[in-house]
């Protein structure tokens, strides 16, 4: 879920047109995760091919990433590797909610609350590791690159807008930040129309850009402070955070008295080794440094063998989403010879 900083964090609105020539680093989890919550049938059920395996994913990867090809982005994805242990009791929790909302889901479609339905199938979202390595084989067959974090993955795409190899990181958590983007891109992988949940009524979504510099400048402190209020609040690592501190307090405390532990001090509260271990999580994390960013040609076959016959994608309209790319100038291999990929 990420820490919420959103109470304190500016953010200006931009096109995506404005990232054109840009590489963004997408944070691959958030992104499947979104998809696999956005793209699904009126009742909550999600695309699905003949074998009863969940798509939606796919669908959304696939005409995202064409989307974002399309005018002019180099996407790169960056996907987890293995969780802190301090996150445990985050992912239990996650766990215990997607399980509640499954039953809830049930519920709601014998109940014929269909509306309720889809709400409580969109929480019960899972992404398994057959679903992982799908989407990296789909990105492999469109020439895209991904990078496999030897940790959090919103780490690995702040390590690589820091080494400058992205422009950005994206991503709808605001931990990147923590782990030092320089700039972080919201609402890249959702932008557009969106139906309010229970409610008629859809609102526009546009990108958002946050300035890490210009965040800490405007609130006149260091990033460590900036960790320091998301521990307050509560991040992935202390998930509960402190009872009644939300983002205001949190950064009235940290501006007030310098840093975590003379603000705990102020509560009469223990300072406890591990709020040690989490900083350390977010300013020295464990990353992927061996990695390369190359953007190819997709391979025509090797897509509608995987989306079309395996997936039962429709031939058709993935020949018209790779028709929309053919002149696309992010590829590394230039011009020539283009064509004979889309043939």
């Amino acid at each position: 879920m990420g820490v919420d900083l959103g109470e304190l964090i500016e953010r200006k609105n931009i096109r995506l047109e404005d990232l054109s020539g840009k590489i963004i680093a997408i944070d691959a989890y958030n992104a499947l995760y979104q998809y696999l919550s956005a793209i699904r049938q009126a009742d909550g059920k999600p695309l699905m091919n003949r074998r009863g395996e969940i798509t939606s994913h796919l669908s959304g990867l696939f005409y995202r990433t064409i989307n974002l090809i399309e005018i002019g982005i180099k996407p790169v994805y960056v996907f987890d590797g293995k969780p802190p242990s301090l996150k445990q009791r985050e992912i239990e929790k996650r766990k215990q909610i997607r399980e509640e909302a499954e039953k809830k889901y049930i519920e709601s479609l014998e109940a014929g609350e269909i509306e309720e339905a889809r709400i409580y199938a969109q929480q019960a979202s899972r992404l398994t590791d057959k679903m992982v390595e799908d989407a990296m084989k789909l990105l492999q067959y469109m020439g895209i690159p991904y990078v496999i974090s030897k940790s959090e993955g919103e780490a690995q795409a702040a390590y690589l807008a820091m080494k400058n190899d992205a422009w950005a990181a994206a991503s709808q958590d605001y931990d990147s930040l923590l782990f030092g983007s320089p700039r972080l891109v919201r609402n890249l992988t959702i932008s557009g129309k969106r139906k309010l949940p229970r409610s008629e009524a859809y609102i526009e979504i546009q990108p958002e850009l946050i300035i890490l510099d210009e965040v800490l400048k405007k609130l006149k402190i260091t990033r460590e402070q900036l960790i320091d209020i998301a521990i307050l609040i509560g991040t992935d690592y202390n998930p509960e955070g402190f009872q009644g501190i939300g983002p205001k307090r949190a950064y009235s405390f940290i501006t007030n008295y310098g840093n975590l532990k003379k603000a705990l001090l102020s509560l009469k509260i223990p300072y406890k080794d591990y709020y040690d271990e989490i900083r350390n999580i977010f300013l020295n994390p464990q990353v992927e440094t061996n990695y390369k960013l190359e953007w190819n040609p997709p391979n025509t076959d090797k897509i509608i063998d995987f989306l079309c016959k395996e997936n039962d994608f429709s031939e058709e309209r993935i020949l018209n989403a790779l028709n929309r790319i053919k002149r696309s100038t992010i590829f590394s291999k230039g011009q020539k010879g283009l064509e004979a990929w889309f043939s």
